[in-house]
């Protein structure tokens, strides 16, 4: 009789953004339970191995994660499953380096190199504000994390900006028509626009339609929207591209283009 939860995770069931390749092995690894979901995450694992290239096998990891040299969101982390998500802080500080997940316009996670001032933060969108004992209110984050006494002007899909060492809220942006937003979910994940409306539907999902710098219009589901900065100036450094979604035909003729001035 099975009781719990599955400790195992076969290599083709997982998810197709970790690009593990098909005869790498029967198994990947099974995100622990954590801030982020299993299929929205990126195990430590994976991060230090596939991405970074920093170790050539499982055990070599579990080294350099038990030395606590690895850092997510300003705190040690030594399992090696633990599932960072979007826009987590990924810290190396025996490199000197950090690094902010983010997706690019494939839907897959990137690792964005980042300076100082800016790995001090992060982003964090509010799922819902409540009232807890004695008439305190709180908010829920998108990534597990319960704060106290908000801003009473900040509610349920405006994001806030974290300070890191602190655990205090140090600005937000209201989820408004005009605010850019890079989405994190669906067909569209990883294109990064301004919220041109916001459709309410009763009984279904809400919709907000969204069009990038170059023009493009494209709509999706109102959860799978995150604002990240106010206006069209984001909060955050975008990777490679800017969050704008090239055809297949475009995507080529840039490679070309690459490939010619090489």
């Amino acid at each position: 009789m099975a009781r719990g939860l599955k400790k195992h995770l076969k290599r083709l069931n997982a998810p197709k953004h970790w690009m593990l390749d098909k005869l790498g092995g029967a198994f990947a690894p099974k995100p622990s339970s954590g801030p982020h979901k299993s299929r929205e995450c990126l195990p430590l694992i994976l991060i230090l191995r596939n991405r970074l290239k920093y170790a050539l096998t499982f055990r070599e990891v579990i080294a350099i994660l038990m030395q606590r040299h690895v850092l997510v969101d300003g705190k040690v982390r030594t399992d090696r499953t633990y599932p960072a998500g979007f826009m987590d802080v990924v810290q190396i500080p025996k490199t000197n380096e950090s690094f902010r997940l983010l997706y690019d316009t494939k839907g897959r996670f990137r690792l964005h190199s980042v300076r100082d001032e800016e790995s001090k933060f992060k982003l964090c969108k509010v799922r819902s504000v409540q009232f807890g004992q004695k008439g305190i209110p709180y908010l829920n984050t998108f990534d597990g994390r319960t704060i106290r006494y908000p801003d009473p002007l900040i509610k349920a899909n405006d994001t806030i900006k974290l300070d890191l060492e602190t655990n205090k809220i140090t600005d937000f942006i209201k989820f408004d028509v005009g605010n850019v937003v890079m989405v994190t979910g669906g067909r569209n994940r990883g294109r990064v626009g301004v919220i041109k409306n916001r459709e309410k539907h009763k009984g279904n999902f809400d919709t907000c339609h969204v069009q990038d710098s170059l023009g493009h219009e494209f709509a999706t589901r109102m959860g799978n929207v995150f604002t990240i900065g106010k206006g069209t100036k984001p909060w955050v450094s975008l990777p490679k591209g800017k969050g704008i979604k090239l055809t297949i035909i475009e995507e080529a003729r840039k490679r070309l283009t690459a490939q010619t001035a090489a």
